[in-house]
């Protein structure tokens, strides 16, 4: 669940690329973001039901942040 302000887009949204990044594993390739989903470096995405989202290759525009 999101604790930000405003919170951020949930894992069903269209825009759940946008959501915090809140852990960051630049060595493994992947990070985790606050709605739950996983983006790896390549642009796939694990979704928090399991479905996987093939790569896209048009890289999203995320800040990298550090986990809080």
């Amino acid at each position: 669940m999101c604790h930000h302000e405003p919170q951020c887009p949930p894992a069903n949204a269209v825009d759940h690329e946008a959501a915090c990044m809140v852990a960051f594993h630049p060595e493994q390739g992947w990070g985790l973001l606050c709605n739950g989903v996983v983006v790896f470096d390549d642009t796939g995405e694990l979704m928090p039901d399991g479905r996987s989202v093939p790569i896209h290759r048009t890289p999203p525009n995320r800040s990298y942040m550090q986990a809080a």
